[in-house]
């Protein structure tokens, strides 16, 4: 999907710059104290965080220096670092109603002077990709522009508002009604869809986040989704499963067996659909290891049964499971971004944070909960397990290669 891009304003403003090499750092503004839907940053969007997924696509693009969430609120914070930021602790100067984002944006430089070029990125905006961002990137680093920002193209006729209670008539403001044009014969218009924008640090000490040598990066309509209000929020759902980027192609899941099952072990060797999830995963060649804890005497006596049952390696961890996965990881040259991981107590949080795509219970204690990447609306014995592994599945076709 690559961009179609013009120009706006002179080729020699003086704002360009061609470093060799420059900091470029993504930047989320996400401020606590939202009119609209309270911590709407961090409300779930299809089960992850909203700012999550924008997250994930910046994290993932690996044109970025540096990753960071701007926020003044302790919850937003944490969301966050699980997911791979770094966190800037906004002043109350600018964490006022009235602050514009280039107030919020001028602070951040300030206090990170060694950043080049910004990209803010709208936590509204879930169905962003890395692809969009990388190329975006190179009208800056390769071309020498100084502000980039995304569009959408939209075929939508505009009319002038009048009072109703005057007899002023209203005008067509872009289309002749005489000579009304079919859809496909007319281009349509170019529109902020307010996705992200680049600026370099140069452009922004002036006052401008768009201006200098300046140009458009066109993305197309359905991943232009912006979450503005309640109303939105079932649709986004729907776009952000099926235009949403998943994150890496998950080959391999961890599941720590004997925190996932309220029944403990006994259910995954005796139910048919937490078996079944299993299964379907390992059709679509995605690898499971199950976790068992070497406190778990219940769980040590089964492994043998659930090992057949389910064709899976059973894997028995101590009290710090990350250490015993590392060499696994190791041996099979895989990165985390390519690892799922579902989980259920405190042990489980540093893997929750490590693993790509990570979920807990809907019973899940809280620690754990804002650990992971996803929370299952279904608790342990109900069902978690599967609804993980849909999870996976609905997402693999999903991925786009980088």
């Amino acid at each position: 999907f690559g961009p179609h891009s013009t120009p706006v304003g002179g080729g020699n403003a003086p704002f360009c710059c061609l470093l060799t090499k420059r900091h470029v750092a993504a930047l989320i503004l996400a401020r606590g104290g939202s009119k609209g839907i309270p911590l709407k940053n961090i409300k779930p969007l299809a089960g992850v965080p909203l700012m999550g997924w924008v997250l994930r696509a910046a994290v993932d693009s690996e044109v970025f220096d540096s990753v960071w969430v701007s926020t003044d609120h302790a919850e937003i914070k944490k969301v966050a670092e699980a997911w791979g930021a770094q966190v800037h602790q906004r002043s109350p100067e600018v964490s006022r109603d009235s602050t514009s984002s280039l107030e919020t944006i001028q602070e951040f430089l300030e206090y990170h002077n060694e950043v080049d070029i910004v990209c803010n990125i709208q936590a509204t905006s879930p169905c962003l990709h890395p692809f969009d961002v990388k190329e975006a990137l190179k009208k800056i680093t390769e071309d020498g522009y100084d502000s980039v920002f995304s569009v959408v193209r939209r075929h939508q006729f505009r009319w002038k508002e009048v009072d109703e209670l005057s007899d002023e008539k209203t005008e067509a403001i872009n289309l002749d009604p005489a000579n009304r044009p079919r859809r496909q014969d007319w281009p349509g218009e170019l529109c902020e869809n307010g996705s992200f924008y680049f600026t370099t640090k140069d452009l922004i000490k002036t006052g401008q986040l768009q201006g200098g040598k300046s140009i458009y990066y066109e993305m197309l309509p359905e991943f232009s989704v912006d979450i503005d209000g309640d109303i939105d929020w079932p649709v986004a759902e729907q776009r952000v499963l099926r235009y949403g980027y998943p994150g890496k192609v998950v080959r391999l899941l961890f599941c720590n067996v004997s925190a996932c099952l309220a029944e403990g072990i006994n259910a995954l060797s005796s139910n048919t659909r937490n078996t079944s999830a299993i299964h379907m995963l390992q059709e679509k060649q995605v690898e499971v290891i199950l976790l068992t804890s070497s406190d778990d005497a219940v769980a040590q006596s089964l492994a043998a049964k659930l090992q057949k049952r389910t064709g899976c390696q059973v894997m028995e961890v101590g009290k710090k499971p990350l250490n015993d996965l590392q060499e696994v990881m190791k041996n099979k040259s895989l990165d985390w971004k390519h690892v799922a991981f579902m989980g259920f107590d405190q042990a489980d949080e540093k893997l929750l944070k490590l693993a790509g795509l990570s979920a807990v219970p809907g019973d899940a204690p809280e620690l754990a909960s804002k650990a992971a990447k996803y929370i299952c609306p279904l608790s342990r014995g109900s069902g978690a397990v599967w609804d993980f592994a849909e999870l996976i599945l609905l997402q693999k076709p999903m991925a786009k290669p980088q």
